[in-house]
């Protein structure tokens, strides 16, 4: 695609400085620890930030006049303000991907909606299920690669900064399903509590549904070769980097990836309310046909998951637990021992509050650290949805983190 001179200088002057970043040599030590730590083996616990309110950082705005670039032109400054800023354990490599392009057609059911006119508020939803008859409406999604735009977009990234930063297509290297996620916008959350007491068999058939809608799209993904080995520097479920060693394993094929090749993800937020033995009935026995699939498992998000444990380690080759700011760290970690990475998620309302409290903070951070001294443990500070206009407050929240994970080391 054409570049103005200007626009081009812009892109390729923040290629260049993350290309330098990624070249350090800190790099793989990096990346070393977050191998350990998927692996169980002894190290600190991480520190890893996502989810940033970046409409409040000035210093991200764009600059391209081409609106095709500012997407990526965004990418890239978020990227080295984090590192220059609150990088804690991240990791910066030394290439950029070109995702493969592809055409999905959805599930063939629309929500009715009723959705606020102001950023991040909630919506309202009307079941659009209401009988047996309503789960045909659900369709099997149709994948179609598209080869060609894929290669375009990598050449033209590539004529862009490529000398500088070099650029790599990559497929998907990481999937999950949250199929309650999905399925309670067109069931309703009202209708779904009722209906796990009073009909139950609705239920089971549409979450089996959906469930099967998801494998098949699954399916395809694979079929298409849409995949990528997933054991690198990329988010993993609600966590940090699934950075490992343990995949792929030794059957691989570059060159036609299964989701045995890969981190999968599941999480049953709606679910948070819903007693163990239901959570197991309605939700986790239809999760761990999908599952079944992946290499490594990351389970959970937002929804407390301390008196689950028994049903979580039900799940082949489960390795790590969200253990969201409602749960209780003491409880998850007397339960897993050891024996799962604890994706610890301090609540981020500690920087949202009126007035930037740094000793609470640390107060909290270090329970929950003591809390689940001798467990592997990530620390995920995510679902920040402001800091007040203070970026000041995440940069310093950093640092008090990295001291209280150096501490209980």
């Amino acid at each position: 695609m054409p570049v103005s001179n200007r626009d081009r200088d812009v892109i390729r002057a923040l290629a260049e400085q993350v290309a330098e970043i990624g070249a350090l040599p800190e790099q793989q030590e990096r990346a070393r620890r977050w191998s350990d730590l998927n692996g169980l083996r002894p190290t600190r616990p991480l520190v890893w930030i996502d989810e940033v309110p970046w409409l409040e950082v000035p210093e991200v705005a764009t600059q391209c006049a081409d609106e095709r670039l500012r997407a990526l032109e965004s990418a890239l400054r978020q990227l080295l303000y984090q590192w220059r800023h609150f990088p804690a354990d991240m990791v910066v490599e030394p290439r950029w991907y070109s995702p493969y392009v592809f055409h999905d057609t959805g599930y063939g059911l629309a929500a009715d909606a009723t959705v606020p006119d102001f950023a991040r508020g909630a919506a309202h939803y009307e079941p659009v299920i209401r009988e047996d008859a309503d789960l045909a409406k659900i369709r099997d999604p149709q994948i179609t690669p598209d080869w060609e735009d894929t290669e375009r977009r990598r050449e033209s990234l590539s004529d862009l900064f490529g000398d500088v930063l070099p650029v790599e297509s990559r497929g998907i290297v990481h999937e999950g399903c949250a199929p309650w996620d999905m399925l309670v916008q067109w069931y309703g959350i009202d209708q779904l509590y009722v209906d796990m007491i009073e009909r139950p068999g609705l239920v089971h058939k549409a979450i089996g549904r959906v469930v099967d809608a998801l494998l098949a799209r699954l399916d395809q993904l694979e079929r298409h070769r849409l995949l990528s080995v997933g054991n690198g520097n990329h988010r993993v479920g609600s966590g940090g980097p699934g950075i490992t060693d343990e995949l792929p394993p030794p059957d691989c094929d570059p060159e036609h990836v299964r989701p045995r090749d890969q981190w999968g993800m599941s999480t049953g937020q709606i679910f948070a309310g819903v007693s163990p033995a239901m959570h197991d009935e309605f939700c986790l026995q239809y999760e761990k046909r999908y599952l079944a699939r992946f290499g490594l498992i990351y389970y959970g998000c937002c929804e407390p998951l301390h008196h689950k444990i028994h049903l979580l380690k039900t799940i082949p080759r489960l390795r790590r637990i969200s253990i969201s700011p409602w749960a209780d760290p003491a409880a998850a970690a007397e339960q897993t021992g050891g024996e799962y990475v604890l994706s610890l998620k301090p609540n981020p309302a500690v920087l949202a509050s009126e007035g930037w409290d740094p000793g609470r903070a640390r107060r909290e951070l270090r329970a929950s650290l003591e809390q689940t001294r001798g467990c592997p443990v990530e620390v995920i500070m995510k679902d920040i949805h402001t800091f007040r206009g203070e970026p000041a407050r995440l940069a310093e929240w950093e640092k008090i983190a990295m001291e209280e994970v150096a501490r209980i080391a």
